[in-house]
């Protein structure tokens, strides 16, 4: 069996940054997806004419690791973006092996043997870059697996108040893709914006965006407080979700509660994704379980992946990468102290992530 420099698990920003970049430094490779595409998780998670913005987190500064992985600066619809990426694969002959699905690592004193659920494939390092794409559970009392993650098609919901849900940049992209094909057609039902929370929290770019749908006449409905209470079946057995929209305290325990209910088949939950931490805890790799006193940046609960500057993990020759590190980590610090970071689920993240690792990965055989 041939033993690869690095065996890539993903093939999305991260993934093809590090292809690009193994190839430029002369190390053998071979990238794992699970999808039928390159970018399957952004494929699977953009709604149709999406912007793809070329966003640079605070701090950092451009251009682009590798500028072919780069949106253009016009804000390109996700399609335009995605054939662009098919154009870059082909530039730099990166070869991709689809339909692997990752399963486990197992370690040996000559490596890794990287096992999927067809296949088995050796390699002196392992970087992970499959994303962070494990769904946030709605929290409701019943049932609510119908509820769609994510827009697949505008005209499903021609002729219907829709509800949106989610305080960020995904949940702002739905409604304005959602509120034109709406304005499009003439169809005056609105379009509902729900966020558990008193303020939504979304870039500039999505903003503008934003701004402009409802000054162009969009019926868009906004909830700040919205909570999703009861997923339920009515008389007619349409499956529904009941959402509390305000609460009113009356003494002695009686509370007034206002709300409303959506046709799940009308209601798109973008409440976000949380990191693999069970398949990090699976593979053997050290997570910190966050608290009030250590994390500021992860929620409470939460396992936050423990990585060096160049993304090791705490298992020596696996990296991890991109998305499913996000929204934080815990840096361990050549002095032996850790230290939260913050890290953007950006495009532009994770190209750069995946150029440094592998920089590191072959650092490293040189100095064998």
């Amino acid at each position: 069996m041939e033993t690869y420099d690095v065996a890539i698990v993903g093939a999305g920003p991260g993934g093809l940054a590090c292809a690009i970049k193994a190839t430029e430094l002369g190390l053998s490779y071979v990238v794992l997806e699970k999808g039928d595409n390159v970018f399957q998780g952004i494929i699977d998670s953009y709604p149709r004419g999406k912007k793809v913005y070329p966003t640079i987190p605070k701090g950092e500064s451009g251009p682009f690791p590798i500028e072919d992985l780069a949106p253009d600066p016009g804000n390109e619809p996700v399609e335009e973006y995605l054939a662009k990426i098919e154009t870059c694969v082909n530039k730099h002959n990166v070869s991709i092996s689809f339909k692997e699905e990752f399963q486990e690592i197992q370690k040996d004193k000559k490596g890794f043997n990287v096992v999927t659920r067809e296949n088995q494939y050796r390699a002196s390092s392992v970087v992970l870059a499959f994303g962070s794409n494990v769904p946030v559970e709605l929290g409701v009392y019943g049932e609510a697996k119908t509820v769609a993650r994510k827009l697949d098609n505008p005209d499903d919901h021609i002729g219907a108040p829709t509800l949106v849900l989610g305080g960020g940049n995904a949940a702002a992209d739905v409604i304005s893709t959602l509120s034109k094909a709406k304005r499009a057609k003439k169809d005056p039902t609105p379009v509902y914006w729900g966020h558990k929370k008193e303020h939504f929290k979304i870039n500039k770019d999505v903003t503008r965006d934003l701004g402009e749908e409802i000054l162009l006449g969009g019926n868009i409905k906004i909830m700040p407080g919205a909570i999703p209470k009861i997923g339920e079946v009515d008389y007619d057995g349409v499956e529904r979700l009941y959402i509390q929209t305000q609460e009113i305290q009356l003494g002695r325990g009686v509370e007034l509660q206002q709300g409303m209910s959506f046709p799940m088949k009308h209601v798109i939950a973008c409440i976000g994704t949380q990191g693999p931490s069970p398949v990090f805890e699976r593979l053997g790799l050290q997570q910190i379980t966050c608290t009030a006193g250590v994390c500021k940046i992860g929620r409470e609960g939460a396992k936050l992946i423990m990585l060096t500057p160049e993304y090791q993990t705490s298992v020596t020759g696996v990296y991890t990468i991109g998305g499913a590190i996000s929204p934080a980590y815990i840096e361990i610090q050549e002095e032996g102290a850790f230290q939260e970071r913050k890290h953007s689920n950006l495009i532009f993240t994770a190209v750069k992530d995946g150029a440094r690792a592998i920089e590191d990965i072959a650092s490293r055989l040189d100095g064998k």
